[in-house]
């Protein structure tokens, strides 16, 4: 990996007086390339309009890993910021005197994608390109059409994309395609009984604060595996030139996909190149590096010409990783006072990582397929801090007694990896529900029982500033609040999220009011876009989106509609503490505080996701 000061790989000063950043920090619609020219700008003392960022390419770019965890700008921003003032030879500018860090910028990829211009690699087309499609778990074919083959690896070439999806419509009603793995009704007791690991992550023991214990309350709480449903299904264009591989990709990471395409190849990395462009919405790990593989599977055998490769939206709903279901059971004990004394949180959960590019063996799925098969890495969790299952499992609120046990589970039925927030989503959602249960059972008010049993100053004034930003309410007849809350990782953003519903045929979520922490806002407006986004994101998880077997399109796995979008009232706390990212910090306590108030609402305490209307009733 280049050092994050490596000037001349960084900064490039142009003739014209505008200076040019390469970075390894990657467009994903979160707006980092606005942020970054803002840090940019503010250390180099120059005009924010003569910042250009460099399209990020393994060829160019410097290597800063994956644009994941919320981490780009507090790790890339930083990085950057030492690069500008190593240039300068000067110590980095002191957040009292920012100028233009700290104020609202508008998002350099806006205009383009408002006004329809090519914006995504589902956009692009290169000069004498072809159209693949594929299809895969191929055992025979009963046909002599013209096909790419490896293994039990298949696929088809044509000029024109509709001749492409017409030839693999064929393909597959020619094939005999491998059966789908096992998988059980019940996936939740699946994954308590194929335990690979158990792991604690945190014990802290005090015998004398668990002995004063006088009331103990247990819940178990589940998330299904969830899809990243993107609008736009994944897509690759990759070409094959003199022994040398180019791929144009989505992903998250240019150097760790280029990793394992050389792995696959059997190939040298310098001979692979990948270049960063746009898909059509990324949260997490979706297909676009297995993509990327696929069409660059394919390209190899189209004499030079370049392959673009999309799968469709059956293809995308079969092939890319999923989000991991989990399992959380937690137990409590409360003194006479009505005070935690003790606090044991167990989950059960498949490795939430499964990128390329960090181990020996590749992650891409259909190297698994090939005529000569590669054995896949399995998904696996970042060690804490960032962690994987376990992010957010350690509770934030001030508990002597404490055991956080993690039982990983290495297989898995279905293809998974890092999906936004990855472990935090449903532990956020035990956590802050069972924070709810807890207040009950203490005869307390919700919001006061947490700040009770909270010392960080930082998140008591983030929980008074959500609940002052939904204001009054007035509680009726299937109407209620609720809220959740965290710091994102333990040591992220803190954001509060106070949810209104009403209950009729079924859950709608009116109005969402959160009050986020990031320390420092590069771009408010920015931070306030990516609360927005993770709500809303969060509210279809919570009530609509469950993924099975056979799923192939919105019929079989619906997401929230526009008309079902509620009103989300954004507030950015401001100080000097350094800037962490606001992508991800939403999402659990959001899901928290929609089944908080619709406990409030009709006195049902649902405990697994989505809360569908079967499961309201049942609860009822």
């Amino acid at each position: 990996m280049n050092k994050p000061y490596d000037l001349p790989r960084r900064i490039r000063l142009e003739a014209d007086g505008t200076v040019s950043i390469a970075t390894g920090k990657v467009e994903l619609g979160q707006g980092i390339h606005t942020a970054l020219a803002q840090i940019a700008a503010e250390e180099l003392n120059v005009s924010l309009e003569k910042v250009r960022i460099l399209q990020p390419s393994t060829e160019d770019s410097p290597d800063e890993g994956v644009t994941s965890g919320s981490l780009s700008i507090q790790d890339g921003g930083s990085a950057l910021r030492k690069a500008c003032a190593g240039l300068l030879a000067a110590p980095e500018k002191p957040a009292s005197r920012y100028e233009i860090v700290g104020k609202s910028a508008p998002r350099r990829d806006l205009p383009a994608k408002l006004a329809g211009r090519s914006s995504f690699v589902q956009d692009m087309a290169l000069p004498g390109m072809l159209h693949g499609r594929v299809v895969k778990g191929v055992e025979s074919i009963s046909s002599e059409m013209p096909l790419v083959r490896n293994g039990r690896f298949a696929g088809v070439l044509a000029e024109r994309e509709e001749d492409a999806i017409a030839a693999a419509k064929k393909l597959r009603a020619a094939s005999k395609v491998q059966e789908a793995p096992y998988f059980p009704d019940d996936i939740h007791a699946w994954l308590r009984t194929h335990v690979a690991e158990d792991k604690v992550i945190l014990e802290k023991k005090d015998g004398a604060a668990k002995a004063r214990g006088v009331k103990r309350i247990q819940a178990t709480y589940r998330k299904p595996y969830i899809a990243h449903a993107s609008i736009g299904p994944s897509c690759a264009i990759a070409r094959w030139a003199g022994g040398k591989l180019e791929v144009w990709s989505h992903t998250q990471g240019i150097f760790n996909l280029r990793r394992d395409l050389a792995i696959v190849f059997g190939m040298s990395e310098n001979d692979v190149v990948v270049r960063h462009v746009e898909g059509a919405g990324c949260y997490g790990h979706n297909g676009a590096d297995d993509v990327a593989l696929d069409a660059a599977l394919l390209a190899r055998e189209a004499g030079g010409r370049a392959v673009r490769l999309q799968w469709s939206r059956e293809d995308e709903f079969a092939w890319e990783p999923l989000g991991p279901a989990m399992e959380v059971a937690l137990e409590a004990a409360l003194d006479a006072d009505g005070r935690i004394v003790s606090w044991r949180h167990e989950l059960w959960s498949n490795g939430h990582a499964h990128r390329p590019g960090r181990a020996a063996k590749p992650t891409l799925a259909s190297a698994a397929l090939l005529e000569r098969p590669l054995e896949l890495a399995p998904p696996a969790n970042p060690p804490l801090p960032y962690g994987g299952a376990e992010r957010n499992a350690i509770p934030i609120y001030d508990v002597p007694d404490l055991l956080v046990l993690n039982h990983y589970v290495r297989e898995a039925p279905v293809n998974v990896s890092a999906l936004r927030s990855l472990g935090g989503f449903a532990n956020v959602f035990a956590i802050e529900s069972f924070m709810d249960e807890l207040a009950t059972a203490a005869g307390m008010d919700a919001v006061e029982f947490r700040l009770r049993h909270l010392s960080d100053e930082r998140a008591v004034a983030v929980i008074r500033r959500a609940m002052e930003k939904a204001g009054p309410f007035r509680k009726t007849e299937n109407r209620g609040r609720g809220i959740g809350f965290a710091r994102y990782k333990g040591l992220g953003a803190y954001c509060a999220v106070v949810a209104e519903v009403e209950v009729e045929r079924e859950l709608r979520v009116t109005r969402l009011a959160a009050a986020a922490d990031v320390g420092l806002p590069v771009n408010p407006d920015g931070v306030a876009n990516q609360i927005e986004g993770g709500c809303v994101q969060a509210t279809s998880w919570t009530l609509k989106e469950l993924w099975r077997p056979g799923v192939q399109g919105w019929e079989d796995y619906p997401i929230l509609r526009f008309s079902e979008v509620p009103a989300v009232h954004v507030e950015v706390l401001r100080n000097h503490h350094p800037s962490v990212g606001a992508g991800e910090c939403s999402m659990g306590p959001t899901a928290a505080a929609i089944a908080n108030a619709l406990h409030d609402a009709l006195g049902a305490r649902v405990r697994e996701l989505p809360l569908t209307p079967d499961r309201i009733a049942a609860a009822l």
